[in-house]
């Protein structure tokens, strides 16, 4: 495979997260497809979710798990009949076990054309320093 088709675009259907407990509301949902990327500073998170608008986000951290949720709307009118839907509406739901190495209190989240974008911030390491040694 040569590089070139390694880094084509290649579209999966969304699909449904397998439950074994039961809803409590009604609706499919979805496990958001992501992107993991790891530089010496931070690691970066970035999750698909089409339609979802900010007022319909939640991001949890409680006992260094990341749970990410959103819903989806219908834009059409409610006399609408849809014709072609390109994404399903309903929930997404995604959860992330964090380590140690992730400082907790600097997480940033941003949500743009659909993209939510968490940056975790990795704890800084201690300075190496001499310590010197003094007679006594």
């Amino acid at each position: 495979m040569t590089k070139a088709e390694a880094k084509e675009l290649k579209v999966r259907e969304k699909q449904e997260v397998p439950t074994d407990t039961e809803q409590t509301r009604p609706g499919p949902v979805y496990t958001p497809d992501v992107d993991i990327f790891e530089s010496e500073t931070d690691i970066t998170l970035l999750a698909d979710m089409p339609g979802v608008t900010t007022e319909h986000m939640t991001i949890d951290l409680c006992d260094d798990v990341l749970t990410v949720t959103g819903e989806t709307e219908t834009d059409g009118e409610a006399s609408e009949e849809p014709i072609v839907m390109e994404y399903g509406v309903g929930k997404y739901y995604r959860q992330f076990t964090l380590s140690e190495v992730i400082d907790q209190a600097k997480i940033t989240a941003e949500l743009k054309d659909g993209v939510l974008r968490l940056v975790l911030p990795k704890v800084q390491k201690a300075t190496p320093r001499k310590i010197t040694v003094s007679t006594g």
